[in-house]
């Protein structure tokens, strides 16, 4: 039960997936913790380490489901002022004989930091499902959609036609650059292994009575029993913290993607083009019961908003680590790594909400069209006077004063446009009246080749992806709770 009396965390309470709370949870990360240790004095007694036996390596494994005594680890934090001492002593009431040999020639960061790697990685393949049903979704709908014409915007004026399907396209590349950059992020990602306290490995290097190679082979043992095929070649005290970049530089490009489209679906959501789901009940607004805010694509925004502003403090906290190490990275990190994830997974559970159920409108889209479609039509009214006979400067210079006098018409007095009936009835531009029927008539031949880049992209691009991951195809949970 939620304690009302003190602050909520609403990326748990709110929007995200519990796979993600868990992985983050302090029984994730302690029960790594010991695992670690574990791993540690395997390895250790493997290598012919003679202070780690058999019976305290087993004693160790079979304690490392025990329930943690997160009382006893309050206080004895409390009392060292260190939570992985802290938890070293709690893990040691359950395994009394092993207690002596636990996190013995380590440093906290072979704990706290193979955790994380561990963490990110697990959190990495969580999103991945995520995306490649968003994509799913907007492929299909691009598909639908390929064909539907619709006006184009640049500085959001209305410019060249294009098809709704064709603008989906260019969300899903996006994505598609998105995937690829988390996968690539995945791909940096090495155990810290066992490094020492500065990344000497001294400490090792003592237990092992100067043996080099068993340093090493330990290095290597401990990552491969975290389930690690390398670690990184050198560290300081923690692992580079320039990866934290990456990965979050990474997901800051899934947030990136995810706003762009947000924001596009809430301008055209005002043109009355498309909406974003609307569930039974839901509530525009508190006062205007007639409005159907796009709210979903709103919190999308919000939620990208804070997860782009967490690069910074990654990127700061990286390039500010003095030497071997200092701690100031150690509060901080303790909330933008979580946050950074848990964003992605809100975000991206809202992306795939809202492409499983958009609404299109068709004749609105149409309307917009035609009111500005003569317009766009211009250049080949020009072109067909000059076929017929005509001057191309003098109709060019008769078509402009045309076209501004209609504008003004539109704007001043929020009238229809004229434009093609002021052409038609000018002898100084000789086109038919057929010819200028048909351009409302066929506003797919100002579309260019829209429809088929958007059938060439979708075939070509998107579904070897979607095909390499088909596996994963309505795997992830699209469900909102509020």
């Amino acid at each position: 039960m939620a304690d009302h009396n003190i602050y909520q965390d609403p990326l748990v309470g709110r929007y995200t997936d519990r796979a993600f709370q868990e992985l983050f949870s302090n029984n994730y990360k302690f029960t790594t913790w010991r695992r670690c240790w574990i791993a540690l004095a395997e390895a250790q007694h493997e290598l012919g380490l003679s202070q780690v036996t058999k019976a305290m390596v087993a004693e160790m494994r079979n304690a490392l489901d025990e329930p943690i005594d997160y009382d006893l680890a309050a206080r004895k934090e409390k009392e060292l002022r260190h939570d992985v001492l802290a938890h070293v002593h709690e893990f040691g009431t359950h395994c009394p004989t092993a207690k002596a040999i636990i996190h013995a020639g380590a440093t906290s960061m072979y704990v706290c930091d193979n955790t994380e790697l561990l963490q990110m990685r697990e959190a990495l393949r969580l999103l991945r499902p995520q995306i490649i049903d968003t994509m799913e979704n907007l492929r299909a709908f691009a598909h639908e959609h390929r064909g539907l014409v619709t006006l184009g915007y640049t500085h959001y004026q209305a410019g060249q036609p294009t098809t709704i399907g064709k603008r989906a396209t260019l969300y899903l590349h996006d994505l598609m650059i998105g995937l690829r950059l988390l996968d690539q992020a995945e791909g940096e990602i090495q155990a810290r292994g066992a490094k020492g306290t500065t990344g000497t490995q001294a400490s090792y290097f003592e237990l092992f009575d100067g043996d080099f190679e068993k340093v090493k082979e330990l290095d290597s043992l401990v990552s491969k029993k975290l389930g690690f095929e390398t670690a990184f070649p050198v560290t300081g005290q923690t692992y580079p913290r320039m990866l934290d970049h990456i990965i979050v530089s990474a997901l800051g490009g899934i947030a990136i993607a995810a706003h762009k489209f947000a924001v596009d679906l809430r301008l055209m959501s005002n043109l009355k083009l498309m909406d974003e789901p609307f569930a039974k009940g839901q509530k525009g607004s508190s006062a205007m019961a007639y409005k159907k805010n796009p709210m979903r694509s709103e919190r999308m925004t919000g939620l990208c908003r804070k997860l782009l502003g967490l690069q910074a403090e990654v990127a700061q906290t990286a390039a500010n680590q003095w030497l071997e190490r200092t701690l100031d990275d150690s509060a901080i990190r303790r909330m933008y790594l979580p946050q950074a994830f848990l964003l992605t997974n809100a975000i991206l559970k809202l992306y795939q909400n809202i492409t499983n159920g958009m609404v299109v409108y068709p004749a609105q889209i149409r309307r917009h069209l035609e009111m500005e479609l003569p317009f766009m039509a211009t250049e080949a009214i020009i072109m067909e006077a000059v076929k017929q006979g005509g001057d191309r400067q003098e109709v060019h210079g008769r078509v402009k004063e045309h076209s501004d006098t209609a504008g003004k018409r539109v704007k001043l007095k929020g009238l229809d446009n004229d434009l093609l009936g002021r052409i038609a009835g000018d002898k100084m531009i000789p086109v038919s009246q057929t010819f200028l029927d048909g351009i409302l008539n066929e506003p797919e031949r100002f579309a260019g080749p829209a429809a088929l880049q958007t059938e060439e992209f979708l075939t070509k691009h998107v579904a070897p992806v979607l095909e390499q991951y088909a596996d994963l195809i309505g795997t992830a949970d699209a469900t909102i709770n509020v």
